[in-house]
């Protein structure tokens, strides 16, 4: 199994001991041994992890200067024959100045050391008493042994084979307006550290996860950062051994607090998914400092790495919050978003009437109510919405039902078009037998619902409000002519997933008893077109999810091919880490297939689609974030399902 570029950190805070060197390394070593056990390739340590940071006026005494480049040299020998990186920091004295450094160990080497580049001298930090800042670094080397180090805060380490850069930055660098890291990332560091002594506060950890998480959010990074422990001086403060690990705003790690013994955490971070958003971010580069950084070589340390489990949770539904809060945030928000784009295009038309067709699915829910919020506020009664129900050959009562019983209790107009009849005469009209429940016999009833609601938009003055989602975009799930056109599609920009949430949210916060019952028995009901007819007792035979497969899994996909740019290997390699033994491997392939096919063969209908507002990071309107040839061939990614 490859490991499709996740780079694997940690960041650990050892047990410690102020002053105590030998015993600090050998906590140090301990720590390292626990981390190459668990395929770590990049290890950070504290801010002066070897001496500890409360040393205060001893890190003056050449005793403890001493002893700690030592424990240096024994640290950087248990690294040999080991491929992961080591960040440690200790005090350097050079030419009568000491410098608050953190040294980047592999293979018993000494890479580099990095200088501390802002010294902070406020409240109860004194830091200017004993250290200098980088500015005052006269060298770019250190001999140390027979071996010139370099050493400055000009340095950025590459990997000779993966290609992955990374760099480091100090505790205080990272709390300044601007941080060394951020220039590090536009110079290409992709991975970032801080080895830091953040001692604790009330409020403090809420700030410092936040800094950490916006900083690997703005560099578009992943950002590892380890804090110093209970066992530093409490003399005059605490420190509480908090670390984390973040990406790109996501924080994958972080550690339990005021804990006596060593800790470490660990995550994947996905580099290639970094890479892909900057490439994507046209300005990331943008106002790059004229700042020239110098390279250090070091080994891949993946390169031993194969076969190895994923250290990172996925979510089964990327675009749906975990977090209960969180995502009745982000529907309260979705709501606005939808329902602030209608106001100003009913605006901007001076339109009569918002026309939308109600099946009694979740699709066309959402977009009723939208219609309705969006009178509403207009000051307008929402019998301003036209919602027409049509019935047709499978509609069924419970949808028939729910259709009409929604647009009663929200208000709107009701109008019930059957259009059977209409249907039996066009295919009369082309010569189809109505016994061939094929394509034509499903899309000829589209197509009808389609002209009626248009038709009755001209009539009436209104304009026809789409209902498809993204989820069905991305598949081509509609009917070219049919559902696909409207004058404005509010869904366009909301996955099946989040969909039902939504509507679910509006039932809890917004609608009477009445609606809410409504509501929940449409998100209860199976997902379907409806163009077939139903069972000898009633029921929908005809569900989207039996031909299509999951939509949970269709929108995993979705996710991320277009928001991390993953391949149909790496899709699979992630789903079957989100989705464990729910679905069998064989049908995770097939669905994947039946994915990448109509994404590609199916995006002459995104092309010419109607406007509708984006939502959230992912969209499809060809005037918004995908681009893409209708006729592109599929053979580079279908080869790689094929593989699987």
């Amino acid at each position: 199994m490859q490991n499709f570029g996740f780079a694997r950190v940690a960041a650990a805070s050892p047990e410690l001991r102020v002053a105590d060197c030998e015993y600090n390394a050998a906590q140090i070593m301990d720590v390292i041994g626990q981390a190459d056990e668990k395929q770590v390739e990049y290890l950070v340590l504290p801010e002066l992890s070897i001496t500890g940071y409360t040393c205060a006026d001893l890190f003056l005494q050449p005793v403890l200067q001493e002893a700690a480049l030592a424990a240096l040299q024994k640290i950087a020998a248990a690294t040999k024959g080991r491929n992961l990186i080591v960040i440690a920091g200790l005090p350097v004295a050079i030419k009568s100045r000491l410098f608050n450094c953190a040294a980047v160990l592999q293979q018993g080497k000494i890479l580099g050391l990095v200088v501390k580049t802002c010294i902070p001298g406020y409240s109860e930090f004194y830091e200017p008493r004993w250290f200098a800042g980088a500015e005052e670094l006269e060298i770019s080397e250190l001999r140390m042994g027979e071996t010139a180090v370099p050493i400055g805060n000009d340095l950025i380490f590459t990997s000779e084979g993966s290609g992955i850069s990374f760099g480091v930055e100090i505790c205080e660098d990272l709390w300044v307006p601007v941080p060394p890291s951020s220039l590090l990332a536009q110079a290409g560091a992709v991975l970032l550290f801080n080895p830091s002594a953040s001692n604790e506060l009330v409020g403090k950890a809420d700030y410092r996860r936040q800094l950490v998480s916006s900083q690997s959010a703005s560099c578009v990074a992943g950002y590892v950062y380890a804090g110093c422990n209970t066992g530093e001086s409490t003399t005059d403060v605490v420190f509480g051994g908090h670390s984390l690990i973040a990406e790109n705003g996501q924080m994958l790690a972080e550690s339990e607090r005021f804990t006596h013994e060593s800790r470490i955490i660990i995550a994947d971070i996905d580099v290639p998914r970094i890479q892909y958003s900057r490439t994507v971010m046209g300005t990331f580069r943008a106002g790059k400092g004229g700042r020239n950084y110098r390279e250090v070589l070091y080994a891949a340390p993946g390169a031993l790495l194969e076969g190895r489990e994923l250290a990172r949770s996925l979510a089964v539904n990327p675009f749906v919050p975990g977090n209960p809060q969180q995502r009745d945030d982000r529907c309260r928000e979705i709501l606005s978003i939808q329902t602030s784009g209608l106001m100003k295009r009913i605006r901007h038309i001076g339109t009569k009437q918002a026309v939308i067709g109600i099946s009694g699915g979740l699709d066309s829910t959402l977009a009723l109510l939208v219609a309705v919020r969006a009178m509403e506020l207009l000051g307008r009664p929402a019998s301003d919405v036209l919602a027409v129900t049509m019935p047709g050959f499978g509609t069924t009562n419970r949808t028939y039902d729910n259709a009409v019983g929604l647009i009663k209790a929200l208000g709107a107009s009701l109008k019930v078009v059957d259009i059977k009849a209409a249907c039996l005469q066009h295919f009369e009209d082309i010569g189809h037998d109505k016994d061939v429940h094929d394509l034509t016999y499903e899309n000829v009833q589209a197509r009808e619902r389609t002209q009626i609601l248009m038709d009755l938009a001209n009539k009436n003055g209104g304009i026809v409000i789409g209902t498809g989602d993204l989820s069905e975009l991305a598949l081509g799930w509609c009917t070219y002519n049919g559902d696909h056109m409207s004058m404005y599609s509010v869904n366009s920009g909301i996955p099946k997933t989040l969909i039902q949430y939504v509507v679910a949210w509006y039932a809890d916060h917004e609608a009477d008893e009445t609606v809410n019952k409504l509501l929940y028995d449409i998100i209860d009901t199976g997902i379907s077109p409806e163009l077939l007819p139903p069972s000898a007792t009633g029921e929908i035979v005809q569900l989207t999810e039996n031909i299509l497969g999951p939509y949970v899994v269709h929108d995993f996909f979705l996710y991320y091919m277009l928001r991390t740019g993953a391949s149909p290997a790496k899709m699979f390699y992630l789903a079957r880490h989100a989705f464990g033994d729910a679905y069998p491997k064989e049908q995770l392939v097939s669905w994947l297939r039946v994915f990448v096919t109509r994404f590609f063969t199916q995006q002459f209908k995104r092309s010419c689609l109607p406007d509708g507002p984006k939502v959230g990071t992912v969209s499809l309107s060809p005037r918004g974030d995908w681009r893409m040839p209708s006729d592109a061939s599929a053979a580079l990614w279908l080869r790689e399902v094929e593989e699987l």
